[in-house]
Order: structure tokens, then C-alpha cells, then sequence
């Protein structure tokens, strides 16, 4: 399979391609999973809204003219989703350290076991005797996609079939997905293990593996385990409680500043620069963050190709930093004489703690870190607190604060 080209001109020529297909079409095919090389049923366009080579904003634009919402509801509808586990975590930013944590002792725990470290790489190497299973671990790992369906049939079979700890799951596709983030991987994973939505884990079934996989893989009966209770039992306490929004220093104009391009947003121009005293250009090479293993060397080249195609765009000469010792961070900064840092908003994910472990030392230096939110995000994250239900009454509401101009 050809590797996607990680540029904006080639996500908006993809953008342009599916436009036709998120109406009617969309919502009638969207479940099939047609397999490597035929997922003409959904967009595909996952990796660049990712990384904001395309937004939201443009993608709702053109299924709304399009098709108009009616016919375009359940595109726009998923196309939120990615907004709404965003702001989701925004919201209980523990869930995402009890990740780190849990994550972590489960990778040591493999250190130990040699049986489990067996599973895990027969898992990972999709050499299970499954091969609906087995067909998805080597279509992920040699393409760094999967049909969202099958996403979903993968984790309940890891789960619940093979009984491998959920997050050495949801590490294992951080690691490949081109796509993967860190509240939509996390979440998800959480959600198919009865975490998410409490008491209700998602089922891997035989007849829906048959019908929506259009017959390719049919599982024996008995072959799948019969999913009752979910994981909530290993989080007796529940779910944290909602938090506020993270409040974030704002850039001042007329203030030396150097400007951070990372690949949570890659449209900085869509942001005031011209206000800014600009004196400096860096990208921020993070995605080896996502695990303590190797990260996929396809997400790494996807991540390294989107920053040059961000930098091209502001037509500077950018420094290239990577997520190393934060004391490089300081000193690109330090040497430009810039006061401040500007950067597009960053959600909490690996980046984000990254980027906390530097504040002392930027603080140190004079230098204050300064993000600056999406007005899409601002009006999706206050009625991400619970399940997606209230997300998707406010939608009307959504689309009116921000289909009315384009704007950061």
C-alpha cells in the first residue's frame, strides 16, 4: 500500500474526493470493513484531521454544502466524536495519567512473564490462529490503519478472547495507527473494556464480524468469548470528577516570540501571527513520546513530512527540535531572545506532558509558554462531561458558533 502523502494540498485533494460520499452513501456503508486497499466507504481522512493539515471547520464545511445537514448528520456526527474524546480528557485529565501509569507497569509486568510477553508478540504479530484477528494486527502494522469497526472487534478480542491487559492494547495501536491520539486511542480502548461508558463493554460478535466484514471473515462458533462484565471492577472508584477546562497563558503582541509547530496543529497560520513579534520558527518532532517501545517508523515519517508542510506554509526557516530533554526547547527560545513561546493549544496526551515537564525551566529563562484554543474545540469541550449523547443534542448549537466564519 502507497503511503499517504502528509501535506495539506493532499489532504484537501482527499477531502475534495470523498465529498460525494458523506451523505446518504456515508451513513448507509460507513460500518463495512471492505478490507486493505477498499475502504471507499469512509473518508480516510483520520490522519490529516489528526494532525490539522485539514480541519474540522473545512471538513463540516464541505459535507454541509454538500449534502446539507440532514443528509450529512451522521458524517458531521463522527467527524465530532474526535472533538468530543478530546474534550472528554480535557475534562478528567487523570484518566489519561492512570493510562501512563497503569501502561507502564503492565510493560514491566512483561519483563517478567515470560508467557504473557509470548501472547503479546503473537498478538502483535497476528499469529494467533484467528484470522480475522491475525488479518487486522498485519493490516495495522503494515499499513498504519484499520476500519474503525474492526478497531472496536480488536480490542473486545483482545480483551475479553485473549485476555491480554487492555492497555498493552491500546499501546500497541498508539504505536502504528497514523491517526492514533491519545484520547481517541485511550478512550476507545477504555470504552470496548466496559471503562468508558460504565458496565457496558463492547461485544466482538460472530454475526456482525460476518455481515459487516461482507462475509470475508466469519469466526467459529464458540470461537469468541461471550462478553458479560466489562473491566469496571479494576476501577472500583469510578470515573474522576469533571474538572475545569485547563486554563493556558495567552501570547501578547509586541513581545519577542518564538512559534512551536507540533503536530497536534499543523494550520499555525490559521492563528494571528501578525499580531506576534515573531523572531524565531521551530517544529517538534514528539511522536517517539506515545510509548516506552518503538514507535512505527511509518507515523514517525507521516509526523516529520506534516511539520516540513507546516513550516513550508509560514515561509520561515524553521529550527527542527526534538522531544528529548526539554533544555533543548529552552535554549531555541533562550537564543532567539524571545520572551514568550506561542503554539497551538496542546491536549493532554504525551506531548502535553512533555511540555510540563519544561515549564520550570522555561519559567527560569524568563519564558512563558502560550497556547491559544480552537473555536472549535471551545465550543464542543463544555458538553463533553459525560457520555456523547449531550454532545450530540448540542450539535445544531455547535455548528452555529462555528460554521459562521473561519477562524482559528
Amino acid at each position: 500500500m502507497t503511503e499517504i502523502v502528509a501535506t495539506r494540498e493532499a489532504g484537501l485533494a482527499a477531502l475534495q474526493a470523498f465529498v460525494a460520499g458523506m451523505g446518504p452513501q456515508y451513513e448507509k456503508s460507513r460500518n463495512y470493513d471492505n478490507g486493505p486497499g477498499h475502504h471507499t466507504d469512509v473518508s480516510m481522512l483520520s490522519p490529516y484531521i489528526r494532525r490539522r493539515l485539514i480541519s474540522e471547520h473545512e471538513v463540516v464545511t464541505a459535507a454541509l454544502d454538500a449534502h446539507g445537514f440532514d443528509d450529512a448528520s451522521k458524517f458531521i456526527e463522527e467527524v465530532i466524536w474526535r472533538g468530543y474524546y478530546k474534550g472528554w480528557l480535557e475534562r478528567r485529565p487523570q484518566v489519561w495519567g492512570s493510562y501512563v501509569v497503569g501502561r507502564d507497569a503492565d510493560l514491566a509486568a512483561l519483563k517478567r512473564d515470560r508467557g504473557l510477553r509470548r501472547d503479546i508478540e503473537l498478538a502483535e504479530a497476528g499469529q494467533t490462529g484467528l484470522d480475522y484477528f491475525d488479518s487486522w494486527a498485519q493490516e495495522l502494522t503494515e499499513t498504519g490503519y484499520l476500519h474503525n469497526h474492526s478497531r472496536m472487534w480488536f480490542a473486545s478480542i483482545w480483551i475479553f478472547t485473549l485476555e491480554l491487559p487492555w492497555r498493552l492494547g491500546a499501546d500497541f495501536f498508539y504505536r502504528h495507527l497514523l491517526d492514533g491520539d491519545a484520547a481517541a486511542n485511550t478512550l476507545n480502548w477504555r470504552w470496548a473494556a466496559g471503562l468508558h461508558t460504565r458496565g457496558k463493554p463492547y461485544p466482538a460478535r460472530r454475526q456482525n464480524i460476518d455481515t459487516f466484514t461482507n462475509g470475508r471473515f466469519t469466526p467459529a462458533h464458540g470461537e469468541l468469548a461471550e462478553v458479560i462484565q466489562g473491566l469496571e471492577a479494576s476501577e472500583p472508584d469510578g470515573l474522576p470528577t469533571v474538572q475545569p477546562m485547563r486554563d493556558m497563558q495567552t501570547a501578547k503582541p509586541g513581545v519577542s516570540t518564538a512559534v512551536l509547530i507540533t503536530d497536534e496543529d499543523c494550520l499555525v497560520e490559521h492563528f494571528n501571527l501578525d499580531t506576534l513579534d515573531v523572531e524565531a520558527v521551530a517544529t517538534l518532532s514528539c511522536s517517539h513520546l506515545r510509548s516506552p517501545h518503538p514507535v512505527s517508523d511509518a507515523v514517525c515519517r507521516f509526523e516529520e513530512a506534516a511539520l516540513r508542510d507546516a513550516a513550508a506554509r509560514l515561509n520561515r526557516a524553521p529550527q527542527t527540535l526534538t522531544a528529548t530533554d526539554p533544555a533543548g526547547l529552552v535554549d531555541w527560545a533562550a537564543s532567539a531572545n524571545a520572551k514568550q513561546i506561542f503554539t497551538p493549544y496542546v491536549t493532554h496526551g504525551p506531548l502535553r506532558d512533555w511540555l510540563d515537564a519544561a515549564m520550570p525551566a522555561l519559567a527560569a529563562r524568563g519564558i512563558t509558554l502560550c497556547e491559544q484554543r480552537r473555536g472549535w474545540d471551545s465550543a464542543i469541550w463544555p458538553h463533553a462531561t459525560a457520555g456523547f449523547f449531550k454532545v450530540r443534542k448540542n450539535i445544531p448549537r455547535i455548528l452555529d458558533e462555528t460554521m459562521n466564519g473561519v477562524s482559528a
